[in-house]
């Protein structure tokens, strides 16, 4: 079994305006990954969002025939996932967890991550970083240490594994932050698979809502 938890319950406090709820290619930005999972063949898709954004933006109504269930959100970002996978009865369900805000995920992408994570135990989107890097002081000065970026990689989402193993990972890490899955994946000795699955933006500043439109009308959406 497959299941996608799409985690939905920021503040959009970057972005000045509700980035879930923006419309996009005719969708608000939040119902382009629903639709994605459901065409990847999610059986089921939990979205942990506020109970106004869910009556907002009807997310059910971009899934088709999959369902489509709402999760209260936690304070933190693995306290919010942990609330989702509540929703997962079965330990070896494949569970998809996935930023609300990264609406240019395909279908294609999302099965090809699934693949991995089945080969690997687990796996998650990334790129590999290209820029030069730079550390900074407080004073955003730069520090002369020299930041290798080879190996370096940005990190994004799917991030998929088994929901037991992510359950258990995430009550390890319990206590300390972790920004991603994969880091507390990794608190268990885990070396989850990083795949490059395209075009996977996540919505943060008004900008990037305007790049993601213009990926929509390349890809020939609306």
């Amino acid at each position: 079994m497959f299941c996608a938890v799409i985690v939905a319950a920021g503040q959009s406090r970057r972005a000045g305006f509700d980035k879930l709820a923006a419309p996009l290619a005719g969708l608000p930005v939040l119902c382009h990954s629903v639709r994605a999972f459901a065409q990847a063949g999610a059986e089921r898709i939990i979205i942990v969002c506020q109970q106004a954004r869910w009556d907002k933006l009807r997310p059910w109504e971009s899934a088709g025939s999959v369902p489509v269930q709402r999760a209260d959100a936690g304070e933190r970002r693995q306290d919010s996932v942990m609330s989702g996978l509540r929703e997962v009865a079965e330990d070896e369900t494949w569970v998809a967890v996935h930023d609300g805000a990264r609406p240019l995920v395909t279908a294609e992408g999302i099965r090809t991550c699934l693949s991995a994570a089945q080969q690997y135990g687990a796996a998650a989107c990334a790129h590999p970083v290209v820029d030069t890097l730079k550390r900074a002081d407080v004073e955003s000065c730069c520090l002369p240490e020299l930041v290798e970026r080879a190996g370096m990689w940005g990190m994004e989402t799917p991030q998929i594994c088994r929901a037991g193993i992510l359950r258990q990972a995430l009550q390890a890490a319990y206590g300390n932050e972790c920004t991603d899955e994969v880091t507390a994946l990794q608190r268990l000795g885990l070396r989850p698979k990083l795949v490059q699955v395209g075009m996977n933006l996540k919505i943060t500043l008004p900008h990037d809502l305007e790049l993601a439109q213009a990926w929509c009308v390349r890809r020939g959406q609306q």
